[in-house]
């Protein structure tokens, strides 16, 4: 049995669990190749719908929740059944004077190495000298107790109880012209490619918007669509700005730093 087909059946198990026994189940966090073969699935036709959440909004790696249809239509009950087991962590030096600049991969290798497998591991926001990062609730007093150490920096684990502090990505707003709203052109433009470069990617299946793998070069994108591109980043489609003379389109893209 291949991988995918293995994914999958774990999958069905969740929801024939949720439906079974009316409760709400719950993925680990899952990358975009897993997020797209659940929007494909169509798990609404085995009696549960899903809501998809990694933390904060526009979280690129997700959990997912499977809720009985008898629950999904009574708010109340929902949320409070709707409490997803996610905990977010944020790790700062001991001492900023003498910290080194991190970057994404080095917190998640030093998690890596601490025998943590990546499925219970969110997205990682690094913030300046610090950073947040996102996991399963189950693996908050592991991380806590024993990440003291990024590279040569010590640091220390503060759990967030209530995600009071303003947990949100950083943006490069890029303003420019493409011949359509099509969804080469526009990935040509975030990424500074060019367009048979844009037509690689979506035909090598790494891109997705709302976590749906798109393998259409000519796929329009609407205002707000979130791309993710693997290997590349993530950006938003803010919307069409105005024609130029020559009838191209003058677009806004917020792309993720």
């Amino acid at each position: 049995m291949s991988t995918k087909e293995i994914f999958k059946s774990r999958i069905l198990d969740l929801t024939k669990r949720a439906y079974n026994r009316d409760i709400v189940t719950f993925t680990d966090f899952l990358d975009l190749q897993e997020l797209n073969i659940i929007n494909n699935l169509g798990t609404t036709s085995l009696g549960v719908s899903c809501q998809f959440y990694g933390g904060y909004q526009m979280s690129e790696r997700q959990m997912v929740a499977f809720i009985p249809d008898a629950f999904s239509h009574s708010k109340n009950t929902l949320s409070n059944l709707l409490q997803y087991p996610i905990d977010c962590i944020k790790i700062v030096p001991l001492a900023v004077k003498f910290a080194e600049a991190l970057n994404h991969r080095d917190y998640l290798g030093a998690l890596v190495n601490l025998g943590i497998e990546r499925s219970v591991i969110g997205d990682i926001l690094v913030k300046g000298s610090y950073a947040y990062v996102f996991c399963l609730r189950r693996m908050t007093p592991f991380i806590t107790e024993n990440c003291t150490r990024i590279k040569h920096t010590n640091v220390k684990c503060e759990v967030i109880d209530h995600l009071t502090e303003v947990i949100t990505p950083e943006f490069e707003t890029i303003t420019g012209s493409v011949a359509s709203i099509r969804l080469d052109s526009i990935i040509g433009l975030a990424f500074k490619s060019s367009r048979s470069n844009s037509n690689g990617l979506i035909e090598g299946k790494k891109v997705f918007v709302h976590s749906k793998l798109i393998t259409s070069n000519a796929y329009q994108l609407k205002p707000n669509d979130v791309v993710s591109v693997r290997g590349f980043g993530k950006f938003i489609y803010v919307d069409e700005l105005s024609k130029t003379k020559k009838g191209r389109c003058r677009i806004q893209i917020n792309r993720y730093i």
